[in-house]
């Protein structure tokens, strides 16, 4: 049976909970109103940045016809396939720098200059090799791999050594201290580096669909660039950012049943 004491706080935090929730909201709302007054009263250009009621009508016509879902079905399918390559083979490459010391000092200098280099020279040379369609997943995972690396790799260095020592001393080989103890360990992380990879891979993918695409919420932007159509580019940016969202969610999801099993604190 819970205290009075107890019960209070648990009021006190939903009450905060609801006020920041209300908060957020209201933030929204003055933003869409001031935008939708400011355009009608000629603030700004309202053929340079549209407004509200015209992207609604805008999106209910995209909805309707379906090219809206489409796009963004595409757009959404290329991000969580670049998400989930860049996890698999980033984590691997980073278990392979903790395996062997060598290797982490000899290609270490090589992983600074491409997280250094900027990914969209690359464009070009994905789209030559890969072809149009290949080669937007070839950029979502160059933007998101190396910083998948040294996230995995820096979170492998922050491991208790004194348990890899304890179990090094009763013989275990460095798979079983691997599988044991690193990747459990690391799972924290895992989530970390993947929340970092939403806005990463999605980065990625509006690039590669801005060079090569013929589909996607990317194409959308720069074709309603071309047509000078902001409606069009304003509802598809609006998507990307619900996107981002739902994805997002989906990674906080697995944060919960990952806290649940692993039994750790965010």
């Amino acid at each position: 049976m819970s205290s009075p004491l107890y019960d209070n706080y648990l009021k006190v935090q939903k009450r905060k909970l609801r006020l920041i929730g209300l908060a957020r909201l209201s933030i929204l709302a003055a933003f869409v109103i001031l935008w939708e007054f400011a355009a009608r009263w000629k603030w700004i250009d309202p053929m340079l940045t549209s407004k509200p009621s015209q992207l609604l009508a805008s999106f209910r016509e995209l909805a309707f016809d379906g090219s809206l879902l489409r796009h963004t079905w595409i757009s959404g399918l290329e991000s969580l396939i670049g998400i989930v390559i860049s996890m698999l083979l980033g984590t691997a490459i980073a278990v392979v720098f903790w395996w062997s010391t060598f290797a982490s000092k000899v290609l270490e200098p090589y992983i600074v200059v491409l997280n250094a280099l900027p990914k969209v020279a690359l464009g070009p040379i994905f789209y030559i090799w890969l072809g149009d369609r290949y080669s937007i997943y070839g950029m979502a995972v160059a933007i998101s791999i190396i910083v998948t690396i040294i996230m995995v790799e820096s979170g492998f260095k922050e491991i208790s050594r004194t348990k890899l020592k304890l179990m090094e001393s009763f013989g275990a080989t460095r798979y079983q201290m691997l599988q044991m103890v690193l990747l459990p360990a690391s799972v924290p992380h895992f989530i970390a580096t993947l929340k970092v990879n939403v806005g990463l891979t999605l980065v990625g993918v509006v690039m590669g669909e801005f060079l090569s695409s013929k589909a996607g919420l990317g194409y959308l932007i720069i074709y309603g660039g071309q047509v000078f159509q902001m409606n069009l580019v304003m509802v598809s940016i609006m998507m990307l950012a619900l996107l981002s969202v739902i994805i997002y969610g989906f990674v906080n999801l697995l944060e919960r049943y990952a806290r649940k099993k692993y039994n750790y604190e965010s």
